[in-house]
């Protein structure tokens, strides 16, 4: 079925027929099965009932086109591919999978949008396509000031040579960053030089609190967020319509040289005018939004109004599946709410860090409106719910969007979604537990579940009500039970592919990005194992010596295992001359805690290296034993003190099970230098 069919409207109603996909595309995995018939009739349902009239996103996403490059990829520096979207191109055919949520498959074919795009004529641009995030140029008096210069050095080096292409060369004179998350910062390399940046030439512009929020958000619980990542991005799942069908944001992640140059400018107040190259800029801060440190930017003169990753197209998350603090939805919305009145009155262009723009003032407060109200809602009728007994266990299944938002595609769930955004108002105020005592301090799942699958009368029955169950379509009822015997039973080669099958199914019927690849991605790994590849980068040596010394110090505590450090007792000063820094140290109660600005008066230990050096050993070019033996660092005290520390140390591996019985394959990630891959032992050694 062809695209024109696809959103066609007879009589007020959208008028569509599966297709046969399994013929025309196999299956990525043996064991993969087809859309089942309940699955076929979600999908009709979403067909038959949503707003496909409306296409005036599909004529945004194609205004301005200027030119796209001959190749769909975008090779890493180390020779592997870094961005593809090639491999997306069976969105392109314009048939109706019916494995895919037709609102989701509406927002990937949207993102097939690759190339420059003109935003407003000879003064703002866009390369979409490239990266989860867009590179946006802005023409200067002098040069380009470029906004979120996306996450990998190779994407953005690409947008810029499209530019220059087509544009013709100009230096870029400023970059802005719109917010702490690393596709909006990990490819400033990729267009600027940072002796550049050091001598002035060059403006690097970010929000009160950037790096601190850039570097923290990702390290304290870095290497499990990096695991539940290949879930929420379903970064190892092949491109496929049994698979990963897009990130709703855009495509997929690129998984090149994440890097970091620091701002020279703060945006400190809550709202701030720069002249940046001869541009008028008014930036307004709008921090614990999208990201903890995020700022808008209105260019008055123009009419324009950059909304960073606060408004794009689509509802963001509240939590994010990955891991990271719950998001206030409520002030969030505020925040919108000022924009609107602020510059939305007037602006002409509505332009973000990911989709297309939107033209026309009545277009940009629509969508304002609609996202500023849907923020609102969710975390007022979330709440109004809750005080009426509502819990967190049954939010999720309760809360409802207002149908004149549902109608509108701008705030669809292809980034957070109602069902795991409520649950996330609630956690934000109430915590995770639902006040029922049974649920205070439960069982493990693996040593509760042996009970129940005894008490349901062993394996067999269970495999059986679970394939009836499976049949009849009712797969989050056999989800209860199949997961149940999985866990008591991992091993169970039965079980665990039948819960793949049943994974299978709901994923199938997800419209968001997030919710689908969590499914499709367990049941990849019940059925093979830990899927191998290249995944995202979630830091490098730019971010390891951005980190603070207090935080670095922080990350050894988490690295430490208590249990190897029971009876030891040691204090350390820490002394970096450089930059004046000074940290109390002490391993005491099997915990080891650090303060800045204070001294032991006795330390069994004193360690004096400037902050420049000891970076050397935080990006894990060299140990702190070889710079004590050159000469580079020098110590008084007890040296064998580092050998005890060092033996407390534990390297995070990140191919940790989360499903029962998946063995990690040869999962290879993108990170070849940082704090979750490198041996921090040798801090010690």
């Amino acid at each position: 079925m062809k695209l024109v069919q696809y959103i066609s409207v007879v009589a007020g109603s959208l008028i569509l027929a599966g297709s046969a996909i399994a013929a025309e595309i196999e299956h990525f995995h043996p064991e993969g099965k087809p859309p089942s018939k309940h699955t076929i009739d979600v999908i009709e349902k979403a067909r038959a009932t949503m707003n496909f009239a409306d296409k005036r996103d599909f004529d945004e996403g194609k205004r301005g086109f200027i030119a796209a490059p001959k190749s769909m990829k975008i090779r890493a520096d180390a020779g592997h591919v870094a961005w593809d979207m090639e491999r997306y191109q069976f969105f392109a055919t314009g048939d109706a999978f019916d494995s895919i949520h037709p609102s989701l498959q509406r927002q990937s074919t949207l993102n097939l949008n690759f190339g420059l795009y003109e935003v407003l004529k000879d003064k703002i641009y866009q390369v979409r396509g490239f990266d989860l995030a867009n590179v946006t140029f802005v023409r200067g008096k002098t040069g380009w000031i470029v906004f979120d210069p996306a996450t990998a050095a190779e994407t953005a080096r690409a947008a810029m040579e499209l530019v220059d292409k087509h544009l013709g060369e100009l230096p870029v004179v400023a970059v802005v960053y719109s917010h702490s998350h690393a596709d909006h910062f990990g490819g400033v390399r990729g267009i600027v030089d940072e002796a550049d940046v050091r001598a002035g030439k060059v403006q690097i512009i970010a929000p009160t609190g950037f790096m601190l929020d850039a570097i923290s958000e990702n390290i304290y619980a870095g290497n499990a967020m990096n695991r539940r990542m290949f879930y929420q991005y379903g970064v190892l799942l092949p491109a496929s319509p049994f698979g990963h069908a897009g990130q709703g944001l855009a495509q997929n992640v690129a998984a090149g040289n994440l890097g970091l140059i620091a701002p020279n400018v703060t945006i400190e107040a809550p709202i701030e005018e720069l002249v940046v190259d001869g541009v008028r800029m008014i930036f307004q801060n709008t921090p614990n939004t999208e990201a903890p440190s995020e700022m808008n930017t209105y260019i008055p003169d123009w009419k324009a109004l950059w909304m960073a990753e606060n408004v794009t197209g689509t509802i963001h998350n509240i939590y994010t599946l990955r891991g990271a603090q719950v998001r206030d939805a409520l002030a969030w919305s505020k925040y919108i709410g000022r924009a609107l009145y602020l510059y939305g009155q007037e602006a002409e262009v509505m332009f973000a860090s990911h989709h297309w723009p939107r033209w026309g003032n009545v277009r940009v407060q629509e969508v304002l409106r609609a996202q500023r109200d849907a923020y609102a809602h969710l975390n007022n009728q979330v709440l109004h719910l809750a005080n009426q007994g509502v819990t967190i266990n049954q939010i999720h299944n309760v809360y409802e969007v207002p149908k004149s938002l549902q109608d509108q595609w701008a705030v669809r769930g292809y980034h957070g979604s109602p069902e795991h955004n409520s649950r996330a108002v609630i956690n934000r105020y109430l915590g995770y537990w639902d006040a029922n005592p049974a649920t205070l301090i439960p069982l493990s799942p693996e040593d509760s579940a042996p009970l129940y699958v005894e008490m349901m009368g062993g394996a067999a029955p269970i495999l059986a009500k679970g394939k009836e169950l499976h049949d009849a379509g009712k797969y989050k009822l056999a989800q209860e039970i199949l997961n149940k015997l999985v866990h008591a039973e991992p091993d169970n080669q039965a079980a665990r592919h039948l819960l793949a099958d049943v994974y299978e199914q709901i994923g199938y019927q997800q419209e968001n990005p997030g919710l689908r690849n969590s499914f499709l991605a367990g049941a990849f790994e019940l059925r093979s194992g830990i899927p191998s590849g290249a995944s995202p980068k979630s830091s490098g040596p730019d971010v390891i010596q951005a980190m603070s010394t207090e935080l670095f110090l922080d990350f050894i505590g988490i690295r430490m295992d208590s249990k190897k450090a029971e009876g030891m007792d040691f204090s350390i000063n820490l002394i970096t001359p450089d930059n004046s820094e000074k940290f109390a140290v002490e391993l005491s109660n099997a915990t080891f805690t650090n303060l800045e600005g204070f001294q032991h008066a006795d330390p069994d230990l004193t360690i004096t290296i400037d902050r420049e050096d000891l970076e050397q050993v935080m990006m894990g070019v060299k140990t702190l034993a070889a710079q004590i033996d050159d000469g580079t660092a020098k110590i008084k005290g007890d040296r064998s003190v580092l050998q005890k520390l060092a033996s407390t140390l534990v390297d995070f591996e990140i191919g940790f099970e989360i499903l029962p019985g998946t063995k990690a394959t040869a999962v290879a990630e993108a990170d070849d230098a940082g704090p979750f891959k490198q041996d921090l032992r040798q801090i010690s050694e």
